[in-house]
């Protein structure tokens, strides 16, 4: 009897009946094996399967795994993390321990003006470095003052942004009361460290968190951060770094029945492979993803890799994941996202103390970093989604992609509001999608024309699919796209609202 046989028929029984003894399948096979024999044979392949078994008397009850309930977070829950983002701070202890770590590094006091002129130096080059095209870059991060100036720059906004990220999947359902997490491509440990503080604030949650990472600087300084920030007998277990290289990494190396693998701004940095390559390493790593598991992918906001996302989303949804969020088919077609440039904002973090000694010298604006904007993508392997609507038949709505047949016409549409204020005070901007547009649509309002009654436009959150009446085309043709414009005649709400 071979394994495939065995496999083969295992999910045969399991997809006829919730549960079976395994002495059931004995008829359907060609060696007659006793059961505690079965049972051997099969446990390395229950996790795989989505089964588990249970002793029953002389036999063993094969059963599907219950997905795990989702974890609410209670008003407590709520408030405390509310509090931590209005601090808008690193925790006092991770930002000492950032200061700790850079002179214990270099051997020299921190206020030392050549060590802070390096510093300076290593986040210049790395900016410098980030706005050239993708296959002439080399963010590498590996050397010791390229690591140091990433704890300067980009660690607080990226560590604060992670928790924004996991209050959003704890919001959408998608955290469980264990969970066991990857984060793949760590750095500096940002998302382990972010996410062990995010769970101090929860009463009933644990994790168990694992990483890879390639580099020894970086797993140095992560290991220096775990060590001074979580403490043993946490509600987070944080692994050490498993040292890898994603491009090549086995995957049998990290666990299975994973329930969320982070990939955090790293796919962008692999330049020498193509999307479909990409696309084939997150699903080699997601047959590790438990049925019910989530994968979350974030990028910078910077136009380049906001798109490539998207078009990366889709290659994964040809791939058989579902796209959770944010966009939403609403009107059950795959969208055209080559010019797709969609991102998220929370609010500014306050620049860490060494933030400001930094930019103590000249053009301070340089070696602050407290924007927090970012692209993202949430894939599922079970089919669940955020929104399920889908544009009803009959409706007189117009798809975005006939847009252009209606300049200086009034319409109404539904579509998601797929960005924060792209504009200023006066004139506020928001990006549209419906799913079907082929160029870019934004919906403009003066501030002056803001109502209770298309107010929805400017307080709903991202991604939010929105009910538009009565909006005025124009076309764009410095920037081939169409704006509609919105006015006090415009009424805005979620579909399925009833008006008053």
């Amino acid at each position: 009897m071979t394994d495939k046989q065995l496999i083969s028929t295992i999910k045969y029984v399991a997809g006829t009946k919730p549960a079976f003894l395994l002495s059931e399948i004995v008829p359907y096979l060609e060696k007659k094996h006793p059961v505690e024999k079965l049972l051997t044979l099969i446990t390395p392949l229950l996790d795989e399967l989505n089964l588990e078994a249970k002793k029953a008397g002389t036999d063993y009850e094969i059963s599907r795994k219950v997905p795990a309930a989702p974890y609410t977070m209670n008003p407590a829950e709520l408030e405390r993390q509310d509090a931590f983002f209005a601090t808008r701070r690193l925790p006092p202890a991770l930002e000492t321990a950032i200061e700790q770590y850079i002179p214990r590094k270099v051997g020299k006091e921190l206020a030392d003006p050549a060590i802070l002129e390096r510093l300076r130096r290593a986040i210049v080059a790395q900016k410098s470095d980030y706005w050239k095209p993708t296959h002439q870059r080399s963010l590498q991060y590996t050397k010791a003052y390229h690591v140091l100036g990433y704890l300067a720059y980009h660690f607080p906004v990226y560590y604060v942004q992670t928790q924004h990220l996991l209050a959003m999947l704890a919001r959408d359902g998608l955290l469980k009361n264990s969970m066991t997490i990857l984060d793949a491509g760590t750095g500096p440990g940002v998302v382990p460290l972010a996410i062990a503080d995010f769970y101090s604030r929860l009463d009933g949650a644990a994790a168990t968190v694992y990483s890879v990472e390639r580099s020894e600087e970086h797993i140095e300084a992560f290991m220096y951060l775990r060590e001074q920030c979580t403490q043993k007998g946490d509600k987070v277990s944080i692994k050490p770094p498993l040292k890898a290289d994603l491009t090549t990494l086995d995957p049998a190396k990290i666990p299975q029945q994973i329930d969320l693998m982070v990939f955090s701004n790293v796919l962008n940095e692999i330049s020498d492979v193509s999307m479909d390559q990409r696309a084939d390493l997150v699903m080699k790593l997601a047959g590790r993803l438990a049925p019910d598991g989530t994968i979350l992918i974030i990028e910078p906001a910077e136009e380049a890799n906001s798109s490539q996302l998207r078009l990366l989303s889709l290659a994964l949804k040809k791939r058989g994941l579902t796209i959770h969020s944010p966009c939403s088919f609403i009107w059950g077609t795959n969208c055209t996202p080559d010019r797709c440039w969609s991102f998220a904002t929370n609010r500014n973090i306050q620049p860490t103390r060494l933030m400001g000694v930094l930019a103590s010298g000249e053009e301070p604006f340089r070696y602050l970093n407290i924007d927090i904007k970012y692209t993202y993508v949430v894939l599922r392997k079970d089919a669940k989604v955020r929104d399920s609507y889908r544009v009803p038949m009959g409706s007189r709505v117009l798809r975005l992609s006939q847009i252009r047949r209606h300049v200086e016409k009034r319409i109404n549409l539904i579509a998601a509001k797929m960005s924060g204020n792209l504009g200023d005070a006066k004139t506020l901007v928001f990006k549209l999608c419906d799913g079907t547009a082929d160029v870019p649509v934004y919906a403009v309002v003066p501030a002056y024309h803001v109502t209770p009654e298309n107010e929805a436009l400017v307080s709903a959150p991202y991604g939010t699919i929105l009910e538009i009446e009565s909006v005025l085309v124009r076309h764009n043709p410095k920037h081939d796209a169409y704006n509609v414009l919105v006015s006090r005649n415009t009424a805005i709400q979620k579909p399925g609202t009833t008006k008053e």
